[in-house]
């Protein structure tokens, strides 16, 4: 069993060899050289948890590396080897990003169990690297799916509001991804290692509400019988996502104007301020214009909160993305259901196309759910989907004179090319024809007139 790799550093043969046997014993894999160019070199090949290195190499003074070390591998971390009575050259090196020192003559119920402490830092550290590293992959803006030029404008506003902490609101129907988007811009800002913080205002009564943004101390009001923290709080150093946030009482919105303008509140039953660092990240499904005409949305708060707007389009805004996003889901639930789906019908693909979404992403995920649920023999088809997608209506029927399969095809292909905004490629693929068919079909009815 390996514990983990150390590299030993010292121009001595006999404390490198004393180290190296008392560390295989405990199950470690070591590394020793005597000079810091040779273990420079290690550090670049090998995954080294610890070093453990002379303050003293001949002429050198290992201190003065910990920072070349510390640029080549961040979280390797350094324990210096001191001689002696020079503990002032121990308390240097923690300065500069050493985890401890140790002296030479040292006993091993001293030296091991600095040696274990590092160790676990260095596990604990990678550990919270990787999952950073995960978050942010999960909610890079290169994972929100869409090709269509309204969606790509929206995340490039996105990007470039991301380092910045001023306030953001989102706005667009419900269904379209807000939520998505108010993460992307907290996992990729310089809060990304703080909370993230979502509520939606809309889901919670207004009376706790305030209880559940703002806290309260201890005897507030009957039945406080302990101090609460509320979001507010808990976002300090991060992010709030008031979702919904046309939905917040009027009085409510006066509070959660304070908190914008100076980064302070007061809780319920306390007399003094709590000071707070956080960013806010609004969304609305609402027109918050008109609900300051109306009076249910104050207009000072709209003022703050709208310095940075980005609009998300509704699905039917981007129709030419419906399809890759349906094949995104179909293929997240064929592996969360263990299905094999290797068939989709034109025929389904050209329903989703033509169908207005009135639940937009959100409803589609929902449907690819339905379809891979009722899926046999590794197939969707349009019999899968919902009553809603048979009962639209033709925008033209042909009439009695003009019911032959010529006139019906024509229609179709009419449609098909007015929802692919004229790609052929596309229409070709919708209709289950070939292009080179589809142009003929095109010529013989004059459909390029």
């Amino acid at each position: 069993m390996n514990k983990g790799n150390i590299l030993i550093i010292d121009d001595e043969a006999e404390i490198r060899n004393l180290l190296s046997k008392l560390l295989q014993l405990e199950e470690y894999f070591t590394f020793c050289v005597e000079t810091i160019s040779a273990g420079l070199k290690i550090l670049e090949e090998e995954e080294i948890s610890v070093i453990i290195l002379d303050v003293r190499l001949q002429n050198i003074n290992g201190i003065d590396y910990i920072p070349k070390i510390k640029n080549i591998s961040p979280l390797t971390e350094i324990i210096m080897l001191t001689a002696y009575g020079k503990i002032v050259d121990g308390v240097n090196s923690i300065k500069l990003g050493a985890f401890d020192y140790i002296t030479k003559g040292d006993d091993d119920d001293k030296v091991l169990p600095t040696i274990e402490k590092a160790f676990e830092k260095n596990r604990l550290s990678t550990q919270l690297t990787k999952l950073r590293k995960k978050i942010s992959t999960k909610y890079s803006f290169d994972n929100i799916i869409g090709s269509s030029s309204k969606i790509k404008d929206a995340i490039e506003l996105a990007k470039k509001i991301t380092f910045s902490d001023t306030t953001v609101l989102l706005k667009g129907e419900t269904g379209t991804g807000k939520e998505i988007f108010s993460q992307s811009i907290h996992y990729n800002s310089n809060r990304a290692d703080k909370q993230f913080v979502a509520i939606n205002c809309s889901a919670i009564p207004n009376d706790i509400l305030e209880s559940e943004l703002f806290g309260y101390k201890k005897g507030a009001f009957t039945g406080a019988n302990s101090n609460k923290k509320g979001l507010i709080e808990e976002a300090d150093e991060g992010t709030l996502f008031l979702d919904e946030i046309g939905e917040m009482a009027y009085n409510l919105q006066a509070k959660l104007l304070r908190v914008l303008e100076t980064n302070t509140f007061i809780k319920p039953g306390d007399q003094k301020e709590t000071k707070v660092d956080i960013r806010i990240i609004a969304a609305t499904n609402i027109d918050l214009e008109k609900a300051i005409a109306e009076g249910t949305f104050r207009k000072d708060l709209y003022y703050r909160i709208s310095t940075f707007i980005i609009e998300l389009p509704s699905l039917r805004e981007r129709r030419d993305d419906i399809r890759v996003l349906a094949d995104y889901f179909i293929s997240y639930f064929s592996v969360k259901l263990k299905k094999q789906i290797s068939f989709v019908s034109p025929e389904f693909y050209l329903k989703l196309s033509e169908y207005n979404f009135p639940g937009n992403i959100r409803e589609l995920k929902n449907i690819c759910e339905r379809v891979v649920i009722l899926s046999e023999n590794s197939s969707i088809i349009e019999d899968y989907l919902p009553q809603e997608f048979f009962k639209q209506q033709f925008e033209k029927l042909p009439t009695d004179d003009d019911l032959s399969f010529a006139s019906i095809e024509k229609i179709q292909i009419e449609k098909v090319l007015r929802i692919t905004d004229n790609n052929k490629n596309k229409a070709a693929e919708l209709l289950g024809i070939g292009l080179t068919t589809l142009y003929r079909k095109i010529e013989q009815y004059n459909l390029d007139e």
